[in-house]
């Protein structure tokens, strides 16, 4: 099986149609898999799914076939069946449900193409992993950590036979919110952890994060959920959120261990998902660029500027014709650089940037999940592009 090929997921299905303890597997079993195989964490450095011993497969094939695998095990969990057009259709539903203009997802044209063409595509636009771009910073962790998210807003999907958006959003917020937390529960911030800090809390798109003055627990509806691999789903982001090379201090020890309380699992829990997190970079450090660094925070902020520059610069004449064409964004941009936006302002300039991105290709990086991580650099790096008028307008 190749997954960077036409037919790859009608030859997966095929296999497993073929293996009689497929239906026996589980969500738990998958998600131990997952997590060890590094998929949870971001980089899938090991796939969960046998393969010819001459193939070698890269990371974002890795991540492909751990991603679907973990929603086929989804879908014949629940179904307690396994039949092929099915599982197809019914993804292909979900991931439609999902494909709006507030979701993660933007996908490419998929007409005149079959299903199961049509869901290759869509999971080879869930994986991209852009490692020329991001270079395997904290964003793009946080990207592809934020896949098992689709497994389980499938599971919602299947069980309840509901429009999964609103549980996915629900999710993100609530693992953005906890993150942020988790950021901020640091014991003494250097400036740059203050920095990935404000950039994090001035990146969400689907609701409002919390401020600093009201960063607790209270506001954080953690109760909703009582799926065990959804709250160690959650355990285990903000465990990797919380790493450094060092040992935890104590305000990161005490958020962790509160987050375990709030999600009414017991302290070895916790514990457990601390340490596989510092085992499994310690064990893979020198194949992942970010954990090399001694100080994440540093690194990821400059490393983020010089991508956004980057893609800004390339992109400059494109970006500015999008830009001058919304007269509203130009205004507000203007009026940031000698103002505080308020907060229906900010979600403006949010959505609109958002919405240009969209037009350009080379920008969507900035609509995949963890992308809205990077907008405020590009709200930083935009006015020193826009022409004369633009100044102008300012005064």
């Amino acid at each position: 099986m190749n997954p960077s090929t036409s037919g790859w997921i009608d030859k997966f299905l095929r296999d497993l149609e073929t293996d009689p303890t497929i239906l026996e597997l589980s969500s738990n079993t998958i998600y131990a898999d997952l997590r060890k195989a590094g998929f949870i964490y971001g980089n899938s450095l090991e796939s969960i799914v046998v393969s010819d011993a001459d193939i070698v497969y890269s990371e974002e094939e890795k991540t492909k076939v751990n991603l679907f695998k973990a929603l086929v095990i989804t879908y014949t969990e629940t179904t307690k069946t396994i039949h092929k057009e099915d599982c197809i259709s019914s993804l292909l539903t979900f991931y439609g449900l999902l494909d709006t203009k507030k979701s993660f997802f933007s996908f490419p044209n998929l007409l005149n193409t079959n299903n199961s063409e049509k869901l290759e595509k869509i999971i080879h636009t869930r994986v991209q992993t852009n490692e020329s771009i991001f270079k395997k910073n904290f964003s793009h962790l946080l990207t592809n950590a934020l896949l098992y998210a689709d497994v389980l807003a499938y599971k919602f999907y299947l069980l309840n036979n509901e429009n999964p958006l609103e549980y996915a959003a629900k999710l993100e917020e609530t693992l953005t919110n906890t993150v942020f937390l988790a950021l901020n529960s640091k014991k003494e911030k250097d400036e740059y952890d203050k920095l990935v800090v404000k950039l994090f809390a001035s990146s969400v798109r689907y609701t409002t994060i919390l401020s600093e003055d009201k960063a607790s627990f209270d506001h954080i509806e953690l109760e909703g959920y009582k799926d065990d691999i959804e709250k160690k789903y959650i355990l285990d982001l903000t465990s990797l959120a919380v790493w450094n090379d060092q040992d935890l201090d104590t305000g990161e020890q005490s958020f962790m261990s509160a987050l375990g309380a709030e999600l009414e699992l017991p302290n070895w829990v916790t514990k457990e998902s601390i340490d596989l997190v510092q085992q499994f970079v310690q064990e893979h450090k020198d194949d992942i660029t970010f954990f090399k660094y001694s100080n994440p925070a540093l690194h990821f902020y400059q490393q983020t500027a010089r991508t956004v520059s980057i893609l800004i610069l390339r992109n400059k004449k494109r970006l500015i014709k999008e830009i001058s064409q919304s007269k509203e964004l130009m205004i507000l941009l203007g009026q940031s650089t000698i103002r505080d936006l308020t907060r229906e302002e900010k979600k403006k300039v949010k959505k609109q940037l958002l919405d240009v991105c969209k037009t350009v290709p080379s920008l969507a990086i900035f609509i995949l999940p963890g992308g809205s991580l990077l907008l405020p650099l590009l709200i930083k790096f935009i006015p020193q592009l826009l022409p004369s008028a633009f100044n102008e307008n300012r005064e």
